[in-house]
């Protein structure tokens, strides 16, 4: 018997063991939703709220609304890490879900609201009570429902191209970096674009005004400042907005590809030095010895796949700094969204892994350590989830 296998066996014995501390309420079950505004992660939070209450009037929030039913399209979408308590509201075993917040009062989200998670059981009665659907199933904000919860992250480039590729198209003003993000990515976007403004709009705009051009590039502000830069790169208005938007998703992305090593180093740390609490079965063992130096495989390649996908953007960027020739670049940006699925749900996936590691195994958290076998149950699922990315060289 394989020591996967072996471990399912005592996997399943110490979930026996664990069914009567379900239903138990803790302080998690109520959060403050009021955490979710400019704090909230690009990649976890889809926070229709607050987009209804900047660009409800805008032609574009109007003409293609993010999902059918007005109370939907204000709702808060999050991508939730499951609960023991929360795991049986599934018919198959995972350990993240799309969570569903329907504020009380959009305005004071200190309010609170309903929930419920894509998918789980139930889901289908409560869409038909609360937003009156008959045909679940085929309903088109449903439909849109599931095609997120098939996602790793709400990261708004990953979204816009999985929905497009089954012929949803909601408006930009739908899909922009968080407050929070923008903030912290500024000064790394401002390197990055520096030496093209300097060639679009002259050394004279270089240092503060080209912070304060990057966030209009990051915030999706394309006004007059910006026609320069269309200019250069000879795009007319349509293809310039589609392309400052491939722009933002690649920016965003070569900055999360730099936090992510960071990250990951420290994963791949913890898993070398991360000791569970208590007696320690021989099929757990033998799993643990498995499954760590895959995950590090397995990571490492993750991460250098990034890195290759990325390098065809920084080719392209430098044909048009260093060779004068925008013809690469603007082609690419306008190419470019066809990479953001590989690239997204690969970045989904190491944020996930970085996220929960950082929140149950680190900080306060890790003075409450894990059992063998609940830390085997952590561990299979970062290895069920770099699975979907493909096998390492020594599987």
């Amino acid at each position: 018997m394989s020591a996967v296998a072996t471990y399912e066996r005592a996997r399943g014995a110490f979930q026996a063991r664990s069914d009567k501390d379900k239903g138990k309420a803790t302080t998690r079950d109520v959060r403050n939703l009021a955490n979710l505004g400019d704090s909230a992660s690009t990649s976890r939070v889809l926070n229709l709220a607050a987009i209804a209450l900047v660009s409800s009037h805008e032609k574009d929030y109007i003409a293609r609304p993010f999902f059918r039913d007005k109370q939907l399209n204000r709702a808060i979408l999050i991508k939730h890490t499951l609960r023991a308590n929360e795991r049986d509201l599934f018919t198959r075993t995972r350990r993240t879900a799309t969570k569903i917040v329907m504020p009380f009062d959009p305005n004071d989200l200190r309010l609170g609201g309903r929930s419920v998670l894509v998918s789980q059981v139930g889901f289908e009665a409560f869409c038909r009570t609360q937003f009156g659907i008959g045909d679940v199933n085929s309903h088109i904000d449903v439909q849109v429902l599931r095609l997120l919860d098939q996602l790793p992250s709400l990261d708004p480039f990953l979204v816009r191209e999985h929905l497009s590729r089954h012929g949803f198209k909601p408006g930009t003003c739908y899909l922009n970096i968080s407050a929070n993000d923008i903030q912290r990515m500024i000064g790394f976007a401002n390197s990055e674009i520096e030496q093209l403004v300097r060639t679009a709009f002259g050394s004279v705009m270089v240092g503060g005004a080209s912070i304060k051009l990057a966030g209009k590039i990051l915030s999706n502000e394309l006004d007059q400042e910006l026609w320069p830069l269309r200019q250069t790169l000879r795009m007319t208005d349509e293809e310039f907005s589609e392309g400052i938007f491939s722009w933002r998703g690649f920016l965003y992305f070569k900055w999360r590809l730099t936090e992510l090593q960071d990250e990951m180093r420290r994963v791949l740390q913890g898993l070398g030095g991360y000791q569970p609490m208590g007696q320690m079965d021989d099929a757990v063992r033998d799993y643990l010895k498995e499954v760590k130096p895959r995950l590090g495989r397995r990571i490492a390649k993750a991460i250098n796949e990034v890195g290759r996908t990325l390098g065809v953007y920084d080719r392209a960027y430098h044909a048009l700094i260093h060779g004068q020739n925008p013809g690469p670049f603007r082609q690419f940006l306008l190419d470019g969204p066809k990479l953001f699925f590989e690239l997204g749900e690969t970045i989904g996936i190491l944020g996930h892994i970085s996220s929960f590691w950082a929140y149950r195994m680190t900080g306060a958290a890790a003075s409450q350590r894990l059992m063998p076998v609940e830390y085997a149950d952590v561990l299979m699922d970062f290895d069920d989830s770099l699975m979907i990315l493909g096998p390492d060289e020594e599987d």
